[in-house]
């Protein structure tokens, strides 16, 4: 009789440093991770909003905003949601700000973000759907990234189990962070048995969750912001699963961890949005883009500026953006012929349009009555020139005059 080894045939590994001293500076994995997600969605938003007409560069100066008011969202949300490790019996308020020993909630980034996006797009003339939708795929990748740095950390994993894809989990040093606990000999501790990798499945959902909004954006030709409202349901429909599975300790409302109830209701969101918002997808062109130079007439090379063009052209971002069709933007990237303004609405026009035919109405009238004269100062037939010139007056002038 054979017994089953007490020991799994197969297991996924946890590193068992997660910060790394570089002189005195430490380096975490964790934030390299999200350095490294933040650099993949602007890639993506960048190739993105580009086809859509905006000028190059223009990620970088939405990330700018973005970012920073995502990690104080993200933060501000894990605070929120478990004050009892700041503000608790136990708690040591002046942790809420230790954002490098981890807590960060995806909820609260993503709203922070929104903000800090929107306040961007508004600078620089960009309708924020736009962005929006560019950003839609990005997101999830960053997020798959992202979630790597939970497995340094060894953190947020699921219950135990037997499959052969369960994840060991090492016992973290508490006076040591970032490093695991090691026994006399100096090997790394674990925690006892195999437990469910939730970071790799939400690892690998979002990166589904990126292909399908890039499939179904590109087949249906999404606008109004109904691709980031597709990535919005595709990732809280994962995340309501996972979360499921997930044994670290959270807030509970009616027994329900409160990241399954957030999931929930910002799903049901996201489909009222995709469900009742139409229109077609939204191009840019550019509103008072600086003129490329023209060379002088005649090839006069004498007159031309070789160091500047040796330097290369600085690009210049334009005042803003108008939105057109897809055609009128095909159209324009072909020839460079802008697209002319589309007419006001019937009813503004046609109150346009009576108000500039009564304006010119009394402009006429008013310029009839200028033209002709007072009836006590309308000269007598009767009378001769030098009758009038005698009374002190003078012929008067030609009128084409």
């Amino acid at each position: 009789m054979t017994l089953a080894p007490m020991t799994p045939l197969a297991a996924l590994p946890s590193p068992s440093t997660a910060v790394w001293q570089l002189g005195p500076v430490p380096i975490r994995a964790y934030a390299l991770c999200i350095i490294v997600g933040i650099v993949v969605a602007c890639v993506v938003t960048e190739y993105r909003l580009r086809r859509r007409g905006v000028a190059p560069g223009a990620v970088l100066d939405i990330a700018v905003w973005a970012v920073p008011a995502g990690i104080i969202g993200a933060r501000i949300y894990h605070v929120i949601t478990s004050p009892e490790k700041y503000f608790g019996a136990d708690g040591q308020p002046l942790k809420a700000f230790a954002i490098w020993e981890g807590g960060l909630g995806i909820w609260g980034a993503v709203a922070g973000g929104a903000v800090g996006a929107w306040f961007a797009a508004r600078q620089l003339g960009i309708p924020f759907a736009v962005v929006a939708d560019a950003l839609a795929p990005g997101l999830p990748l960053a997020q798959a990234v992202g979630r790597f740095g939970n497995w340094f950390n060894n953190e947020l994993f699921g219950g135990r189990t037997s499959l052969p894809w369960g994840l060991q989990v090492h016992v973290m040093d508490p006076d040591n962070p970032g490093h695991a606990l090691r026994d006399d000999a100096g090997k790394p501790v674990l925690e006892p048995g195999l437990y469910h990798p939730t970071f790799l499945y939400e690892a690998l959902w979002n990166i589904g969750v990126a292909a399908l909004v890039l499939l179904l954006d590109r087949k249906l030709r999404l606008g109004r912001g109904r691709a980031f409202a597709l990535y919005v349901m595709g990732y809280t429909a994962g995340r309501f699963w996972i979360e499921l599975m997930r044994t670290d300790e959270a807030t509970h409302i009616l027994g329900v961890r409160i990241n399954v109830w957030t999931a929930a209701l910002v799903f049901i969101g996201a489909l009222v949005y995709f469900l009742r918002v139409r229109g077609p997808r939204e191009y840019l062109i550019p509103v008072g883009e600086p003129a490329a130079p023209v060379p002088p007439a005649g090839g006069d090379v004498s007159q031309v500026d070789l160091s500047a063009q040796e330097a290369g052209a600085r690009p210049v971002a334009p005042e803003g953006y108008r939105v057109v069709t897809e055609e009128q933007f095909r159209t324009y990237r072909e020839t460079g012929e802008v697209p002319a303004e589309e007419p006001a609405a019937t009813g503004e026009a046609d109150r346009d349009e009576t108000d500039e035919t009564g304006s010119e109405e009394a402009a006429t009238e008013a310029d009839a009555a200028e033209r002709e004269p007072a009836d006590e100062a309308r000269p007598d037939p009767d009378r001769t020139d030098e009758d009038r010139a005698g009374a002190g007056g003078t012929r008067p002038a030609d009128r084409d005059n």
